[in-house]
């Protein structure tokens, strides 16, 4: 028995092992009885000659434990970690939304609840395969943030194989094609203009969110982004404006959008369900998934960005107002210091004048033609 200077009281066995003297510890009493400790103590001195190190083995049992312990860390419980990084570095809240998206519609389905270190490279591929070449630009940022997170499993010894989703050397012998190679599909793709009252009859005959919230989209021109994540505290009946926070634009700067009295009919129609305005089942914000099969429905090929870009066609085109109204609306970066001033004032008058427009258009097909002078960036229409 060892007795501390401060009186605690503990057994050891002090024994030889090769040409040294060593003390081994066998617990303290009374939590360890003397017939215990001799039982002990008589299994370590059968290990010591048998060549085994007690000390030494219950060190590497004690860093098996950890090992094995690290190595049944899902993919998800990683990617968690990785999330919360991201969003501290990114920007806008709308680059963390987009990450989460990402993995949480292409990702934890496929490898989500598996251990990280039993992640192999025809997992990655299965996950990759039904998006590499209809998605491919999304694709391609889904396996780099794979790629990132199983590097953190390595580097924290959680896997100890290679790194299956990276390209060279390992999924460039997979049966994916190489991203630049695969044919370009056009993602945003736009509904022509003369097409439009057509398919805004048949989407308001369309039912579901998805539907409604698409309806918004084109009601407004904004991103899906921001439609989907349009919340009632946003939007000012009194003022008619919905008023977008910096955190989700894509410019970093506070966005007003006016509402038409179609875009507040429709609002008045919207269920208010929780904080968000279009909101799935459980109440949470509606995915991009839900939106897009809304146009599918009725046009395959047609994205919901894409009708940005038919409305700028249709503002360009069809009518006579000054370039700076829609690129306003459109909420897009003015570099040029006269387009810049004019994103100062707003133009809320003016743009609430073209999307009243616009809904006519979409509405009655009626295209206001262009007028032989079009007043330019000095006088806004």
């Amino acid at each position: 028995m060892q007795i501390s200077p401060t009186g605690s009281k503990s057994w050891v066995l002090r024994t030889k092992v090769g040409e040294r003297r060593r003390d081994f510890g066998l617990g303290g009493y009374p939590d360890v009885s003397l017939a215990q400790a001799r039982d002990r103590a008589r299994e370590y001195k059968d290990k010591i000659l048998n060549g085994i190190d007690p000390v030494a083995e219950r060190q590497a049992n004690r860093s098996k434990l950890i090992s094995d312990k690290a190595k049944s860390v899902t993919f998800e419980e990683l990617a968690q970690g990785y999330i919360k990084k991201q969003s501290a570095e990114y920007k806008t809240a709308k680059q963390a939304q987009k990450l989460i998206s990402h993995l949480e519609t292409y990702v934890f389905p496929h490898i989500g609840k598996m251990a990280a270190a039993d992640i192999q490279m025809p997992h990655i591929v299965a996950m990759l395969e039904p998006i590499w070449e209809t998605k491919t630009e999304t694709a391609t940022r889904v396996r780099q943030h794979v790629e990132k997170i199983l590097s953190i499993a390595i580097a924290n010894k959680i896997r100890t194989d290679e790194n299956p989703a990276r390209w060279r050397g390992m999924l460039e012998h997979s049966t994916l094609p190489k991203a630049t190679k695969v044919s370009k599909v056009q993602h945003l793709a736009a509904l022509p203009v003369d097409d439009m009252p057509e398919f805004w009859t048949q989407l308001k005959a369309s039912q579901g969110m998805g539907a409604m919230a698409l309806q918004f989209i084109v009601l407004t021109a904004c991103r899906s982004g921001e439609a989907r994540g349009a919340k009632w505290e946003e939007i000012d009946l009194q003022r008619k404006i919905w008023t977008i926070p910096a955190d989700r634009m894509k410019a970093g700067k506070v966005h007003e959008v006016p509402l038409t009295d179609e875009a507040l009919a429709l609002l008045a129609e919207v269920p208010r369900l929780s904080e968000y305005v279009f909101t799935n089942s459980r109440g949470g914000q509606l995915t991009d998934v839900a939106v897009q099969k809304a146009a599918k429905k009725i046009r395959e090929g047609i994205t919901p960005h894409g009708f940005r870009s038919t409305f700028k066609d249709w503002a360009r085109k069809h009518t006579a107002y000054a370039d700076e109204v829609s690129e306003l609306q459109l909420a897009h970066v003015n570099n040029d210091s006269t387009r810049a001033a004019y994103a100062r004032d707003g133009l809320i008058d003016k743009r609430r004048q073209l999307m009243t427009e616009w809904t006519r258009f979409c509405e009655q097909g009626h295209t206001v033609h262009k007028s032989a002078t079009v007043t330019a960036i000095g006088g806004v229409r």
